[in-house]
């Protein structure tokens, strides 16, 4: 594994971070830890481990895809001669033999930048919420358009775009992509255990924050990418526009003036929910997963939409977005710096 350094980036991670540390510990040449103003203890149960931290100067706007970038610099500092990077959100613990499958990709295609897996929820039960986060991240194989926070991706590719968007607050690693598409590199999904998350998201209101952080993370996508030829997340966009704002708006205005015909128009809602339910269903799901996934489908339109107006308004305001996060970053337990699990 002499090809492969690692970055992590985190914060108040507590227990998840030591059990993502110890899931990669020997196997990979080079470890950086990414800090972005833990009180958990976190940074010094990193130190204990031998591995190399970088704390975040917080004067500056966080982003991950900042801690990513300054992780990647770190490390190339630290290991010039690493081929490959494997990056790790903090709450994830890698699956054994990953770090295997994607470099043996990596070597055998010389044109893929970026060799993802399945991300599993490791809590699946816990929640409703918990559950609809596994059944997202079960994305079709083979060459894909995106990946996510967790991927391996060859340092020569990475270098070529100029690394991650750093101004961007969430959908940093599909931005990321698209640029690499553009200068030719691919993007692969293999069938493999990649690694395990622990969402912690047991609440609507949580639910409904990480909707906005999507309706955002499109609007911005397609706001920066929507003319190129992969015309990113314009139809995403649209579809939020559509059934979470000018359907609703159309239906209630109409109302008086076609007595009540107009309202008609909500039937489509089920509509749609029926059509992701019988896909989901076709593909193997239990009533209950098709079921739930598909509601949350339907009513993700309305705080999405609100994410695109978020984004729109601040551009026209000339404001910077602010981080929309929907996991609570306060330490919920202090992580010892010792070795024990």
């Amino acid at each position: 594994m002499n090809k492969i350094g690692l970055v992590v980036i985190g914060r108040n991670e507590g227990i998840r971070l030591r059990q993502c540390l110890h899931s990669v510990l020997g196997k990979v040449a080079t470890i950086v830890y990414v800090d972005s103003n833990s009180t958990d203890g976190s940074v010094e149960m990193a130190r204990s481990l031998g591995v190399d931290l970088v704390e975040l100067d917080l004067s500056i706007p966080f982003t991950a895809a900042r801690a990513r970038n300054e992780g990647f610099t770190r490390l190339l500092q630290l290991n010039p001669q690493i081929e490959y990077i494997q990056f790790v959100d903090g709450d994830c613990e890698i699956v054994a033999n990953w770090l295997e499958s994607a470099q043996q990709k990596l070597d055998q295609e010389a044109k893929i930048a970026v060799v993802c897996g399945r991300r599993r929820e490791r809590f699946p039960e816990q929640s409703i919420y918990n559950l609809l986060c596994d059944i997202e991240w079960d994305t079709p194989l083979g060459e894909t358009k995106y990946c996510g926070g967790d991927a391996m991706m060859r340092v020569v590719a990475l270098q070529q775009v100029g690394g991650f968007n750093p101004s961007l607050i969430a959908g940093e690693e599909p931005e990321l992509c698209v640029r690499l598409h553009q200068q030719g590199w691919k993007v692969f999904r293999l069938d493999a255990e990649m690694t395990l998350h622990d969402a912690q998201m047991t609440k609507f209101s949580q639910w409904w924050k990480r909707h906005l952080r999507s309706g955002h993370a499109y609007a911005e996508g397609s706001w920066l990418h929507g003319k190129s030829t992969e015309k990113h997340w314009v139809k995403e966009s649209r579809s939020i526009w559509l059934w979470g704002l000018i359907i609703p708006v159309i239906a209630l205005t109409l109302a008086w003036p076609t007595q009540g015909w107009s309202l008609l128009l909500f039937a489509g809602y089920p509509l749609l929910q029926y059509r992701v339910y019988s896909y989901l269903k076709r593909e193997g799901r239990s009533f209950k997963q098709a079921f739930f996934y598909a509601l949350s489908c339907v009513i993700g339109k309305f705080p999405q939409v609100q994410g695109q107006l978020k984004f729109h308004l601040n551009r026209l305001l000339k404001k910077p977005s602010n981080l929309i996060e929907y996991k609570d970053i306060k330490p919920l337990e202090k992580v010892s710096s010792n070795h024990e699990r």
